[in-house]
């Protein structure tokens, strides 16, 4: 478990910087791709194909665009499903993932200009270079992201708001926090590393086949384990005297745990991508 905080810490301040390059089909009359065309040095990094690289570049444009965690895991959870419902070689992922953050932004009234959106993610895909002038290319680009938005709203058939685990991990930490006492509760950052892994878990495709109390249950529990907080007057050997059975009456330990492997399992291919 102490493998698993010490990457935590890592990964939210440097989400990324390798990226995979995919021949979009269906929009790429719409407007150029968001790749490099010119940097030689980055060749091979944007050849990498490993799983989370568009995560990684979706999560890494939120935090220079100044998003707050809510809507940059909107906009990962959008990008998951658009995924889950096309064939994604069809697709320009990086792309998608801008267009994906664009939308969220505005449905979780955190608004960003367009234009920031273009220039953040042309400067991720090309290192070091200037933003982008109001010449053909940046107009090319602005109509692909619009085009994308569209095409994302379509596929999901505008089904775009739908809940997510952090207002559930809020009140499961709240509620924790009234039963630690705070001496325990102050011995251990529990509310920034169960944050930190729910904000993690959404670089995974797999936070889609778990209800979201789920998912908030186990990224707290994870966050106790990772500190070996044992709750008080509970049995972990107990099914039925879990600490978080009056929490979540439906959940279970084998669920608990198989959670918790996806959400290490994010931090595994971290690893993977960083390697190449």
């Amino acid at each position: 478990m102490a493998t698993a905080l010490s990457l935590t810490e890592k990964v939210r301040p440097r989400v990324m910087t390798n990226f995979r390059a995919q021949q979009s089909t269906s929009l790429k009359g719409q407007g150029p791709n968001l790749r490099d065309r010119d940097m030689e040095n980055l060749i091979d990094v944007l050849k990498i194909d490993k799983v989370g690289v568009v995560p990684r570049f979706l999560f890494e444009c939120a935090i220079k665009l100044g998003l707050n965690s809510l809507t940059s895991a909107s906009a990962a959870i959008t990008y998951h499903r658009f995924v889950k419902e096309v064939s994604p070689s069809e697709y320009d992922g990086f792309l998608i993932a801008a267009s994906s953050l664009y939308m969220a932004s505005k449905i979780k009234d955190d608004p960003i200009k367009i234009r920031d959106v273009i220039n953040v993610t042309h400067n991720l895909l090309n290192r070091n270079a200037s933003p982008l002038d109001l010449g053909e290319e940046y107009f090319s680009i602005r109509d692909a992201i619009v085009q994308a938005e569209l095409l994302i709203a379509r596929t999901l058939q505008f089904d775009l708001c739908f809940e997510q685990p952090h207002k559930f991990l809020l009140c499961y930490l709240k509620t924790l926090q009234d039963w630690l006492g705070p001496t325990i509760w102050n011995s251990a950052p529990i509310t920034r590393i169960a944050m930190s892994f729910l904000q993690d878990f959404h670089h995974s495709p797999k936070i889609l086949d778990y209800k979201v109390t789920h998912v908030a249950i186990s990224c707290l529990s994870l966050a106790l384990q990772t500190y070996g907080i044992q709750v008080p007057l509970t049995n972990e050997s107990s099914e039925s005297s879990m600490w978080y059975t009056p929490l979540v009456s439906d959940m279970d330990r084998k669920k608990q745990w198989q959670i918790i492997a996806d959400i290490i399992e994010v931090y595994n291919h971290e690893l993977e991508i960083d390697k190449c």
